[in-house]
């Protein structure tokens, strides 16, 4: 993440920026940390040797979050009391947020997949965090995975909502009207069913969320549709060889959303420039470069910007064709059982 030159005189001016409120649900304040608590952590350099990684754990609602923050060293908050860190907490920066979920298992929260943007044109600050769960599931707390069933979602998405409002603008600065989102598998999961219909309307500033290899339908009632439907990119990245779990859901999450536009007032247009899908990679769950699960994730999120920020969403080692294909008309994926049973006894 090389800053220019204009970045390099943003960050001068960190430590003086004027604080922004950035909390959209002030019923949170109470299950934030107190604003003079510092944060305590360790540092290593992201694989790109531009940024520092901050590794944490903050709690909200007496449950402990691990979290790992990569920034260039000026934009972290005095809080972190790291040494170089200029930010007054809540100030103001150039960067937005770029927020990845794991998929069960945790894998790539350890991983950090998207720590380091080799796409320089709109760098985003890179956040993972591992799943508050005795199995690290996410929307689900206790005991073995259950598939697709996430008794524990809407906790969990309120967690991440608070985490994002209140609690991350205390640690590192971030433009607030350009935050991302992803879910692996399991954290797409989480995503798609609880976080966005319950949470998303919350952050009008969020300009996408990309789903890898999951999606659900909505599981919680949809509010404030209106505020993000319009607004935010959706992408659903597949493969031939998904799990025969996630055959059915991935399409009825596309459906689900692609209502919600159409309810919205949106066109045929205006949706497909919005939702897009791709399942066209020969490879089995998550293998996006159709070889492994941590390569194929590592793939798409090294083109990130070329699917959520505007590039032309070809993606070398997946299609020389765009992966941006409307959801229009597009709904029902076709998927290859050969390659979806090399998935079998894989957890999502």
């Amino acid at each position: 993440m090389q800053p220019t030159t204009a970045l390099l005189l943003l960050l001068s001016g960190l430590a003086h920026a004027a604080p922004q409120n950035r909390n959209n649900n002030n019923n949170n304040n109470n299950n934030a940390a107190a604003a003079n608590t510092p944060f305590l952590g360790t540092t290593t350099l992201s694989t790109d040797g531009l940024s520092t990684i901050f590794t944490t754990t903050t709690t909200i609602s007496n449950i402990p979050l691990r979290v790992q923050i990569s920034a260039p060293l000026a934009l972290f908050t005095t809080q972190t009391n790291l040494t170089g860190a200029r930010a007054a907490p809540l100030s103001a920066s150039p960067l937005g947020l770029h927020l990845l979920l794991h998929g069960d298992g945790g894998q790539s929260f350890f991983d950090f997949p998207n720590q380091a943007d080799p796409s320089s044109a709109s760098p985003l600050i890179g956040v993972v965090v591992l799943a508050p769960s005795e199995n690290l599931l996410w929307g689900q707390r206790t005991g073995p995975p259950s598939g697709l069933d996430r008794p524990d979602g809407a906790a969990d998405a309120q967690l991440l909502a608070t985490l994002v409002s209140d609690v991350l603008p205390r640690m590192v600065a971030f433009d607030a009207d350009n935050v991302f989102f992803t879910g692996v598998s399991g954290g797409a999961l989480l995503l798609s069913g609880f976080f966005v219909p319950a949470h998303l309307a919350e952050f009008p500033g969020a300009k996408g969320v990309l789903l890898m290899c999951g999606a659900l339908a909505p599981q919680v009632r949809v509010v404030g549709a209106g505020g993000f439907i319009g607004t935010s990119k959706i992408h659903f990245q597949s493969t031939k060889g998904e799990l025969v779990s996630l055959q059915g859901a991935i399409p009825e999450a596309i459906k689900a959303y692609e209502g919600l536009a159409v309810s919205a007032g949106l066109g045929v247009g205006e949706i497909g420039a919005l939702q897009t899908v791709d399942n066209t990679p020969a490879g089995g769950h998550c293998e996006f470069d159709g070889r492994g699960f941590v390569s194929g994730i590592q793939l798409v999120a090294d083109n990130f910007g070329r699917i959520m920020q505007g590039g032309d969403g070809v993606v070398r080692g997946i299609s020389r064709q765009s992966v941006l294909r409307s959801v229009v008309g597009n709904e029902d994926l076709v998927f290859d059982d050969a390659l979806a049973k090399r998935g079998e006894g894989v957890v999502v």
